[in-house]
């Protein structure tokens, strides 16, 4: 599965406040909804927050994953987030998070998540790619993105 199929530049928002994780949460499916077509945000935040009732998608290092299906998506939908301030999201490791990668997954697709999930949770683990991601400007942005896609997707 090809990355760049749903994160676009758009999608991407950098130096987010949030002051906890229900807010995250609240706000990346607005954003969602927002920006792609998707369903209404309610449901985008029910999903997710249904995901993390069975164990928190905070994966350590930093790095949280949430990610749900959703009745009505029809395509998947990515949504790459820097915070400008850590917060808790009950990680794994006990740590903070200032990057979150939000995946929305079409209830009924054929394709297997798991890759996705796996892809994505690997590269942001790499600390080169998450010291990239945490350090990345405005103007470098699509670059930065390109190099972490392409990465991605030769994985």
């Amino acid at each position: 599965m090809d990355i760049a199929e749903f994160l676009t530049p758009e999608l991407v928002v950098l130096d987010a406040k949030f002051r906890d994780k229900a807010q995250l949460i609240s706000e990346a499916a607005r954003l969602c909804n927002a920006l792609s077509p998707a369903p209404p945000p309610a449901v985008i935040e029910n999903a997710l927050l249904a995901r993390e009732r069975l164990g928190s998608t905070g994966l350590g290092a930093g790095f949280a994953l949430p990610h749900a299906r959703i009745e009505g998506l029809d395509n998947y939908v990515g949504l790459f987030l820097r915070l400008a301030r850590a917060i808790d999201f009950e990680a794994i490791d006990g740590r903070p998070i200032d990057l979150a990668f939000v995946l929305l997954i079409p209830f009924d697709t054929k394709t297997s998540h798991v890759a996705a999930l796996a892809a994505i949770a690997s590269k942001v683990h790499d600390t080169t790619i998450a010291a990239r991601l945490r350090t990345a400007k405005t103007p470098a942005l699509l670059y930065e993105l390109h190099e972490l896609l392409t990465s991605m997707n030769n994985s």
